[in-house]
């Protein structure tokens, strides 16, 4: 009965989306719109002398230029809480090539961007520094916002060197990379009297909302966030950027609406990026292949004026059971602009190194890869000494091996040809935690039959739109219609850490029950009814009808409850709150990923020829979306083995080819046929609908599949992402 959670549904916004009338922020149509264009800097170190725009200002249809020092801090914007105390003396200063000097606000876009080309910048330039080799490497104080200590340790590191039969000790790195979202990010920003509002590309409207407001000194309440529809995020969209700021203050200026969109190449140098990476890792096991040892130095870098390291050991202390652990991070600081999350922040590149330091492990012992990590599984978190609130790794592994014919595998590297291919088969582990936090939501059912639920989440192209009117649709068994993207409807936490689904569904599916029920008593209340003074526990409901179980017959409907009680409509607003005894389990998503890999022995090309992935993500609220999430995880996954990597140059600290054309993500003909699974374990600890975090985790481990895979058919361990030819010719 209105089994609806867990059906592969085609997505509710997809007709939208594939027309193209979905509207995305630069969509949205303003009346008397204006445009700004952003001007940067062009050096990567020195000083701003003079900003001359002179010229600029009398370009036909121009408004206004604003300048930085007509604003707050464009640069050092705290990723989180208040923001630090604005200096009444303005910084000068240049940190990065790329940063953000002002912007440009006329009544056309090509008349915005004309202008912005006349605006004549005087620097005094400096030798920037770019590469980790050139900066000095110090130990943070903590790292990801605090929320992680920058040393990690358990048992005796040293004492797990002695009781080792082999060590694998060897430096796993991987390069900056850039988000690239379909969709670049933009700023639509209008007052009204002292009220903001913004159409925001953004992955978490209240905490736009709380960030702008504090940074312009208004009251939260002044300030309205809309974001209805994402194309893509992956963590650039997650915090505030300086084009907002931008954006809300030129608005301010002109007293008109104000349109920025960033170009390709300024989401290069304005929305952050995943830093290049330096692991050292160390395995120490006995000749059975028991884990005696695992070390991890991390080292990453940072801006000049910000804190943020890439948390590369986030997998590594829970995932093995290893009773002698020490994890450390290093950073440097140089003259680009502040990392930030992208998918998987940690667990991604992390899992590279310790997934590829297990397949060497296992040849050095002789044995097969999944048995090693079968042996070394843990059966409780390793770190914390808590119980899994579900795991069924181990079913990954089974399931994944038995699809892929993992038993046909000669583990011999360079055994297995196709003509002139070298064939390698691989494979790895996935982790990413399961996290939620409360959020608030409102259900109301309407006297014409139409229930609308309203939930202030983002949809940021995972199908959060779809899931969501599934969960409400079975309670109250009815159509339903789900808003989301606004500051104005009820509170909800920021879509990143993959924690939408587990924070959102469960108040929907709360908030219906609480709707449904009332729905319910009122009808059992009222001798009009033919089920009044019935027991509330004997009624289901379908199809916009409330009747009793045992007989059908005796039925009453949503529309003709609240007619009779003269209502047009019944509404419930409820916050979930997080289970307590959640607290008492470590709590993981998991999963296996098996690749095989064709390596063309004359020229170095490797071709993915077929991906296997097995998931242990709780309860899959629909099938079909969560397969497109994996896809496009693996898909990422590829793209992060062999191609991505951003290109910086060593002397001017500039990005070289910020664009689509030059930065290599993989394309249809790159990709195999993929086969996902889901081991389906609802977990009864995370929240009551079982759900755990699926939307990072499947890029995790197969960039390292991958490599083992090379590894298996050539022989050559290549451990500097991304594997490209010219490392195995």
């Amino acid at each position: 009965m209105n089994k609806i959670i867990g059906k592969p549904l085609d997505r509710v916004d997809g007709k939208l989306k594939v027309t193209g009338e979905a509207p995305y922020t630069a969509d949205v149509p303003i009346e008397n719109l204006t445009y700004g264009v952003i001007f940067q800097s062009a050096i990567a170190c020195g000083k701003v002398i003079q900003i001359d725009a002179s010229a600029a200002a009398v370009s036909p249809g121009v408004l206004d230029v604003v300048t930085y020092q007509q604003t707050p801090s464009l640069v050092k914007i705290p990723f989180f809480g208040p923001p630090q105390p604005q200096s009444t003396e303005k910084d000068h200063n240049i940190y990065y090539d790329g940063q953000h000097l002002g912007v440009v606000i006329a009544q056309t876009l090509e008349e915005a961007e004309t202008a912005a080309c006349k605006i004549k910048i005087i620097y005094e330039e400096a030798i920037p520094t770019v590469t980790m080799a050139h900066t000095e490497l110090f130990e943070p104080e903590s790292i990801f916002f605090g929320m992680m200590p920058v040393k990690i340790t358990r048992g005796d590191v040293e004492s797990g060197k002695v009781q080792a039969d082999v060590l694998v000790e060897q430096v796993y790195s991987t390069p900056v990379e850039h988000h690239n979202p379909l969709e670049p990010s933009a700023t639509i920003a209008m007052w009204e009297g002292d009220n903001l509002t913004l159409y925001e590309t953004t992955q978490g409207v209240f905490a736009t909302q709380s960030r702008i407001a504090s940074i312009l000194n208004i009251p939260e309440e002044n300030v309205r966030v809309i974001s209805k529809y994402l194309g893509g995020g992956f963590g650039c969209k997650a915090l505030l950027r300086s084009h907002t700021i931008l954006a809300a203050i030129a608005s301010r200026q002109v007293k008109r609406p104000v349109k920025v969109v960033l170009t390709r190449s300024q989401m290069y140098t304005a929305c952050g990026h995943r830093s290049e990476t330096q692991q050292q890792l160390t395995l120490g096991a006995t000749k059975e292949g028991k884990l005696t040892i695992i070390e991890q130095i991390g080292t990453s870098l940072t801006s000049v004026f910000d804190d943020f390291a890439e948390p590369v050991g986030a997998a590594t202390i829970m995932m093995y059971a290893c009773a002698n652990l020490e994890i450390k991070y290093r950073l440097g600081r140089i003259n680009a602009g502040t990392p930030t999350f992208m998918r998987g922040p940690g667990e991604a590149p992390g899992m590279f190194a310790l997934e590829s330091a297990m397949d060497e492990l296992a040849y050095t012992l002789n044995i097969d890869p999944i048995e090693l990590r079968l042996r070394n599984h843990a059966d409780i978190d390793p770190h914390k000494g808590l119980p899994w609130s579900s795991k069924s790794l181990k079913e990954c592994y089974q399931k994944g091996a038995e699809i892929f014919g993992w038993t046909q595998r000669n583990p011999v590297p360079r055994s297995m040809r196709d003509n002139h291919f070298l064939i390698g088969w691989g494979m790895a582990s996935a982790t990413f935690p399961t996290n939620a936090r409360t959020a608030s939501v409102k259900v109301e059912i309407f006297a014409t039959g139409e229930v609308k639920v309203q939930s202030g989440t983002q949809d940021i192209g995972t199908g959060t739109y779809t899931v969501m009117t599934q969960v409400a649709a079975e309670v109250l068994g009815l159509p339903v219609q789900f808003e989301l993207g606004d500051t104005n409807l009820p509170k909800a936490p920021i879509t990143g850490n993959s924690i939408t689904v587990g924070s959102v569904s469960p108040a929907v599916h709360q908030t219906a029950i609480a709707a449904r029920d009332k729905i319910i008593k009122m009808a059992i209340e009222d001798s009009n009814s033919l089920l009044y003074g019935l027991q509330a526990e004997d009624i289901a409901v379908e199809s916009g009808q409330i009747f009793l179980k045992q007989d059908s017959s005796k039925r009453d409907s949503y529309t003709d409850i609240l007619r009779r009680h003269g209502l047009e409509s019944l509404e419930v607003t409820e916050e979930s709150s997080l289970n307590p005894e959640s607290q008492q389990y470590a709590k993981h998503s998991f999963g296996a990923i098996f690749v095989e890999v064709a390596v063309d022995e004359l020229l170095g090309e490797i071709k993915v020829r077929r991906c296997v992935g097995v998931y242990d993500a709780g309860r899959i609220l629909n099938f079909k979306t969560a397969r497109s999430q994996v896809i496009g995880g693996i898909t990422w996954g590829i793209g992060m083995a062999l191609m991505e990597k951003t290109v910086i140059d060593p002397n001017q600290g500039r990005i070289v080819g910020a664009n689509l054309s030059d930065y290599l993500i993989p394309v249809h003909a790159d990709i195999p046929n993929m086969e996902v699974q889901f081991i389906e374990e609802p977990d009864p600890y995370v929240n009551a609908l079982g759900t755990k975090s699926l939307g990072e985790l499947p890029i995790v481990g197969v960039a390292a599949a991958i490599s083992n895979a090379v590894y298996h058919a050539t022989g050559k361990r290549i451990r500097d992402l991304p594997i490209t030819p010219d490392k195995l010719l």
